[in-house]
């Protein structure tokens, strides 16, 4: 029985999860998180892609994608692809890094994305990647320190202030999105 088809138009907004196979680790350090971030900021731009939330855990990662001017499977064949190529030939290993394929759920609720947001979010919390909730902001691998303005070299990338609006506030209440 074939796969049921993503259901996949521009302007739709895609909790993207993909987990290691075997939930082995898929960042084994900050040299290959750096490497996904740089590989996912190239293809958002290029394909007019927009990421409102992420978080990259040793074994998982969660996207909140928007679909540009192309299709979300192209956008995340590149970006799991080449990304597993490299992280092979990197650690010397050969086979699958991912788990079956990536999951995508369609969020067309205001409300849902507002409540992944804050999921994404906090994964590197629940996760144990950082002690406290004050520590988190200084995580460099999670969308909430941008929101927070402590990680100015992602900041410009991430549609801050459309998603801090849907939260009810500005750039200058950076913070209580999570905690509201």
């Amino acid at each position: 029985m074939p796969r049921q088809g993503r259901i996949d138009i521009p302007g739709a907004l895609h909790h993207i999860i993909c987990r290691g196979i075997e939930r082995r680790d898929i960042f084994s350090d900050d040299v290959d998180r750096d490497d996904f971030l740089s590989r996912l900021i190239e293809l958002t731009t290029v394909s007019s892609s927009r990421c409102f939330a992420w978080a990259l855990i040793p074994n998982h990662l969660h996207l909140l994608l928007q679909t540009g001017n192309i299709p979300i499977s192209s956008l995340m064949q590149k970006l799991l692809g080449g990304y597993a190529t490299t992280f092979n030939l990197r650690h010397r290993r050969s086979g699958h890094l991912f788990q079956n394929r990536y999951k995508s759920i369609l969020c067309q609720e205001e409300t849902y994305l507002l409540e992944l947001v804050r999921y994404i979010h906090l994964n590197p919390l629940r996760a144990g990647l950082v002690p406290s909730y004050e520590m988190l902001s200084e995580f460099r691998y999670c969308g909430h320190g941008c929101m927070l303005g402590n990680n100015r070299d992602l900041e410009s990338w991430m549609p801050l202030g459309e998603v801090l609006e849907r939260f009810g506030n500005n750039l200058g209440k950076r913070g209580t999105h999570i905690r509201s």
